[in-house]
């Protein structure tokens, strides 16, 4: 199979993982330090291949292979690699190849690259494999804000007159002292002041006769992106209008760079992978972090869960006296606050995910908070019955079957609304709902339940 056919026939539900079999493959031909059996199990394998391998190699076994085999690692590996394995493997690589790796590498790769690393003795190697010009290119890069266009974007761009025919077009860029982008999707047309005035496909260009003016098969859809843009929002744009690319334009509107469709939905998958993970309280982790790492990625999170347990276990202690009289209680009560808490979680999920795609908006937050209030009413109700039912077969009382239902109804309301409207409100404080809703939608769910549950088992049952 050639490196990048990925095409197969009959295709299993994981005909993209890899072999099984290729890991323990690999380490055999390590122990048995046999460079051409490594270069034969590499050979047909993708970048993006490779580098999963090496993510799930430990630190000793990635050491043992590059120390004697290391001619397979280029560009696209390093740009396919965890930033963790990333700085790892280029410790490990010999200065030659890592300096040839990173003259094959487009200036985004390279910027993201230099980005990634901590070492400034990394930076400087990498820096100095490149060309005056690409050296230039990507310092100028770096000037500019992190998890901006203009860090994303990359130099190389094909830009021609808006003048010019599609044969002048065509013979431009088969002319062998033209240079081009290993991939491009677009010509950028500019005026003479370098301002682009709109885009063509290479599609559209091959399938036009060659005395046709290049502004007259121009693409409908036309987006500039600020080079100060957040990625953020250059992801949204790709994903919103359905763009290729991109060109990218400075303060004064002169073209200095273009993003592509590949790079936009590498933001998108962050920013997605991102949310998932913070409202997990376990920030921007990776399996290849240390365990000193991790933990300080997740203990704060759990030290804020354990503020709010013992604000609601405050909510628990003024009730100690109904508790006592009525053991049923303690056995309910954590059913009270678990579907509270589910709920809760829920409706945050739909809320952040709506918040950062923006589909939740001034316009539509109403009725999306009515739908939330609805859906928590009508599951309190089901789930209110068949609580009730428990509380009269379980423990023989209707009367605590009838506090548990109510208690049921109100936590589930409350989830719903809590769980659309706190992430709004930190939205709108400018904090990242997605790190911040979790721990306030939790203790809300847990007082309100705790709350609810033991005040009416105190009213009506004593």
């Amino acid at each position: 199979m050639a490196k990048d056919e990925l095409q197969k026939s009959d295709l299993p539900e994981d005909a993209y993982a890899l072999d099984a079999s290729l890991y323990d493959d690999v380490l055999d031909a390590i122990e048995a330090q046999n460079p051409d059996r490594i270069a034969a199990l590499f050979e047909p394998l993708h970048p993006a291949d490779i580098a999963d391998l090496l993510e799930q190699m430990s630190h000793s076994e990635r050491e043992a292979l590059l120390l004697f085999w290391s001619e397979g690692i280029d560009g696209e590996v390093l740009s396919e690699l965890d930033e963790g394995i990333r700085e790892d493997v280029i410790d490990l690589l010999p200065a030659p190849l890592l300096a040839e790796a990173v003259r094959d590498m487009e200036s985004d790769d390279v910027v993201d690259l230099l980005e990634d690393l901590e070492d400034a003795d990394q930076q400087a190697a990498i820096l100095g494999a490149l060309d005056d010009a690409d050296r230039a290119a990507v310092e100028e890069a770096l000037t500019y804000p992190e998890y901006s266009a203009g860090r994303l974007m990359q130099r190389e761009v094909v830009r021609v007159p808006e003048f010019w025919t599609v044969g002048e077009a065509i013979d431009f860029l088969r002319a062998e002292t033209t240079e081009l982008p290993e991939q491009f999707y677009h010509l950028i047309l500019v005026d003479p002041r370098m301002k682009p005035v709109g885009n063509v496909t290479l599609g559209r260009l091959l399938s036009t006769q060659r005395k046709v003016a290049l502004r007259d098969i121009i693409e409908d859809t036309f987006v500039l992106i600020p080079v100060s843009q957040p990625e953020a929002d250059v992801a949204y744009a790709f994903n919103q209008y359905h763009l290729i690319s991109a060109p990218v334009v400075d303060d004064d509107g002169r073209l200095v760079g273009v993003i592509t469709i590949d790079d936009a939905m590498i933001v998108l998958e962050d920013e997605a992978e991102e949310d998932i993970l913070r409202l997990a309280g376990v920030g921007e982790g990776s399996l290849s972090d240390r365990v000193l790492d991790t933990t300080r990625q997740r203990f704060p999170w759990l030290f804020v869960n354990l503020i709010t347990a013992i604000f609601a276990s405050l909510v628990i202690a003024q009730f100690e006296d109904t508790i006592a009289q009525f053991v049923a209680l303690a056995v309910l009560m954590p059913i009270v606050a678990s579907m509270g808490g589910n709920a809760g979680t829920q409706s945050l999920t739909v809320a952040v995910r709506a918040i950062a795609t923006r589909d939740l908006t001034g316009s539509n937050l109403m009725r999306v908070v009515m739908r939330e209030a609805g859906v928590g009413l009508i599951n309190g109700l089901i789930f209110a019955a068949v609580m009730g039912a428990v509380g009269l077969f379980w423990f023989g009382s209707a009367a605590l079957g009838g506090v548990i239902a109510v208690a049921m109804v109100i936590n589930l309301v409350i989830a719903g609304l809590a769980g659309i409207l706190i992430p709004v409100a930190l939205d709108k404080l400018e904090i990242d709902p997605a790190l911040a809703s979790g721990a306030f939608v939790t203790t809300v769910t847990d007082v309100v339940g705790f709350f609810a549950f033991l005040g009416l088992a105190a009213a009506v049952l004593l």
